[in-house]
């Protein structure tokens, strides 16, 4: 990821997030960590410069802010997080573009019965997950995408469908 790459995410999270200063915040830290982690693979030097700065990412993101969003991550430009405190995001999560994640949601993976961890949900562009959501597992979310407050995501969503409940089950489709 280069330079200029970063900072048209920052700039496309910055234009979704006009009045949501902490949102703001996040989602800067997380892309100029995001940066360093992945320089790792092209620049060792850009790696080693920038690992005091992941760790004061996760000091002030995670600790301070209450929001679990791994520098490992891939998500596409235009993040919005929406009252951002007791968000947990697994580091190999893939998420879309333009997506929004609300409060006290977890975005997580399965562990086996010997401790390894299956892979990760992948997020399409355009998902709006409500408040207090868990999406777990190995699971693909669609495109255009609303996930109703409360809901156990534990299955495949088409694209363009709202969803509710625990289990989470399709109840309209979006046209």
């Amino acid at each position: 990821m280069t330079i200029n790459e970063t900072a048209a995410l920052i700039r496309a999270d910055r234009q979704r997030n006009a009045n949501n200063y902490k949102s703001q915040l996040i989602t800067f830290l997380f892309r100029v960590a995001n940066f360093f982690y992945f320089s790792k693979n092209s620049s060792k030097t850009m790696w080693i410069v920038g690992l005091p700065y992941l760790a004061l990412y996760r000091i002030v993101v995670e600790w301070f802010l209450c929001v679990e969003l791994p520098f490992g991550c891939k998500i596409g430009p235009g993040l919005i997080i929406d009252h951002g405190h007791a968000l947990v995001v697994n580091k190999n999560t893939i998420i879309g573009s333009n997506c929004r994640l609300r409060n006290s949601t977890t975005i997580g993976c399965k562990v086996t019965d010997i401790g390894s961890q299956l892979p990760s949900p992948v997020i399409g562009n355009n998902v709006d997950v409500g408040s207090n959501v868990a999406i777990i597992g190995e699971i693909v979310i669609g495109n255009n995408v609303t996930i109703g407050a409360g809901a156990v995501v534990v299955k495949n969503l088409p694209d363009n469908c709202v969803a509710a409940g625990n289990p989470a089950k399709v109840i309209r489709n979006i046209p």
